[in-house]
């Protein structure tokens, strides 16, 4: 019998602390659950996200490789779709680099441009985005858009310093600005430093005969 009251007791204890706890044990255990399933979820998206981006970037590649105007389209279409469905994936600044040197190549320089110009507004990658801004400054320099073009080149990244000051000396010497487009080339041999590009430099600076 004692024990018949033992049980009996540890049964009514355990309903009372049901009755005070056990909603908000339920409310927890679906709290953990649907987080778990909503991480899982979140983690299927962006992985489906990643393999579509990669798939479009891939496609993107295919078409640089081959030739007439159907190749720039598929191009252009590729490259706006990475932009209008995919802009935080890091395929899309790559796909954008890409499709601006294919289209440069094949002498669209506007549609060039608004690739590049796209990346140096939207893109998210620190290492990509000088990168495009420094090819649009040539974009505009063969366009002979020089304002617009020194303007891509103001507060230069370290790493592109020399770069950057190189690009700024083809547009000064474009517009006549001998001296100028002199000292800038000279601040990227000394940036450069490396003996394969300065050299390149320096014919440029010789070029200029007594600026």
């Amino acid at each position: 019998m004692a024990y018949d009251l033992e049980s009996q007791e540890k049964l009514d204890a355990l309903r009372a602390w049901w009755d005070r706890y056990g909603t908000l044990c339920a409310v927890v255990v679906f709290v953990v659950v649907a987080a778990f399933a909503g991480w899982r979820g979140w983690q299927w998206y962006q992985g489906h996200q990643a393999a579509q981006a990669m798939g479009y970037f891939e496609a993107l590649e295919t078409a640089t490789g081959q030739k007439g105007d159907d190749a720039v389209t598929r191009i252009k279409a590729a490259s706006a779709t990475l932009r209008s469905d995919f802009p935080e994936s890091g395929y899309t600044s790559r796909g954008l680099l890409v499709a601006a040197e294919a289209l440069r190549a094949r002498n669209d320089l506007d549609g060039a441009r608004d690739q590049l110009q796209w990346l140096v507004q939207h893109g998210k990658d620190p290492a990509l985005v000088p990168l495009a801004r420094l090819r649009l400054a040539g974009i505009l320099l063969d366009q002979k858009q020089y304002d617009q073009a020194l303007a891509q080149l103001n507060d230069a990244p370290a790493a592109f310093a020399g770069l950057y000051a190189d690009r700024r000396g083809d547009i000064l010497a474009a517009q006549g600005k001998k001296a100028e487009a002199k000292a800038a080339w000279e601040e990227a041999v000394k940036q450069l430093g490396q003996e394969s590009v300065t050299q390149i430099i320096k014919l440029k600076i010789d070029a200029l005969g007594g600026a």
